[in-house]
């Protein structure tokens, strides 16, 4: 069977042969989508697009760029999902993982790049050596450590701190070895940990009712695709119990959290660029490794250190990529 190709003009000049995927198309439709909104997440959209830039695609030139946004809502991926395939999508960026798990659920054909927290316990693939499959992606997953370094720098950033709230979705297989790292941490800093639950987003308000019963004077926050898409509701209740706070990533301390560390959800987006091209270059997704997160971002809000009466200490602000004042 004549392998089918269609012809793309990469950068307006050089023309190269790009693996056609399904009917072939003048130039590929590249899908993206976004767990909110525009108004929430467009940065996520504007580094997928300079990723793709960097790479030669640009925008109504030789690749036409579809978005769509959950709104927060994750039942509707399955739905949006159906959108990009009709439109005979070459390929979709998935920004979470139910949307990457709406996508796996809807199409075996079309090639699916995501960015996930833990996409091997998660089961959207099998191995991230090895994909297999139309999935390849960037995985969120830091490593049961890495939750030992969140109450390191809590600690660093608000020393007087003794007793600390650790909020977590049990549902989720990855919070089973950070709790453990966290009890081996917590030895060392003199710190007492009080686990705090939640499996739903309308159990927020009564956790926090909780948290603040058991007397603690900080909070951290395990990443979770729960808490994550929960961030705007987290940190007004942390505020609202003048809790000082650590997140797993900067989103939280845009929406007004105190600090975060972790992974860079825009970078990634930005990175997603390389996996469209080895894909629209023929490469299978399935053969393409899922990679691991190596660069990492400590931000700092000065405004919510004020807001809860806390000075930061020098040293955590010099080791922070960023200081939102």
């Amino acid at each position: 069977m004549r392998r089918r190709e269609f012809i793309a003009f990469l950068g307006g000049a050089a023309v190269c042969p790009i693996a056609a995927r399904g009917q072939q198309a003048a130039i590929p439709v590249i899908g993206f989508l976004g767990p909110e909104s525009p108004a929430i997440s467009q940065h996520f959209l504007d580094e997928f697009r300079r990723g793709l830039r960097e790479h030669g695609y640009v925008e109504g030139q030789n690749i036409t760029l579809e978005a769509r946004w959950a709104d927060g809502r994750s039942e509707r991926f399955p739905e949006l999902v159906d959108e990009l395939v009709r439109l005979k999508t070459t390929v979709i960026l998935t920004v979470s993982v139910a949307a990457a798990l709406a996508a796996k659920n809807r199409t075996t054909t079309i090639p699916i790049v995501f960015i996930a927290i833990d996409p091997v316990g998660l089961g959207l693939v099998p191995s991230l050596a090895r994909p297999g499959g139309n999935l390849t992606g960037m995985t969120l997953f830091l490593g049961e450590e890495f939750s030992g370094k969140w109450l390191e720098l809590l600690k660093d950033a608000v020393p007087r701190v003794s007793r600390v709230a650790i909020l977590l979705n049990p549902a989720n297989p990855t919070t089973t070895g950070y709790a453990k790292v966290l009890r081996g941490a917590a030895q060392k800093l003199g710190v007492e940990l009080h686990f705090q639950e939640v499996k739903h987003s309308d159990q927020f308000e009564d956790a926090f009712g909780m948290i603040v019963a058991q007397r603690a004077q900080a909070l951290l926050v395990i990443i979770d695709p729960l808490t994550v898409h929960n961030r705007g509701r987290i940190v007004e209740l942390a505020m609202r119990h003048h809790l000082p706070a650590m997140y797993g990533f900067r989103e939280f301390v845009d929406a007004g959290g105190l600090i975060a560390y972790g992974v860079s959800v825009s970078h990634l987006c930005r990175r997603a660029g390389i996996y469209v091209d080895k894909i629209l270059k023929g490469v299978e997704p399935g053969d393409i490794p899922v990679e691991q997160p190596t660069a990492f971002e400590l931000v700092v809000n000065l405004k919510t250190a004020k807001a809860l009466g806390l000075t930061i200490p020098q040293s955590i602000l010099l080791r922070a990529d960023e200081v939102i004042e």
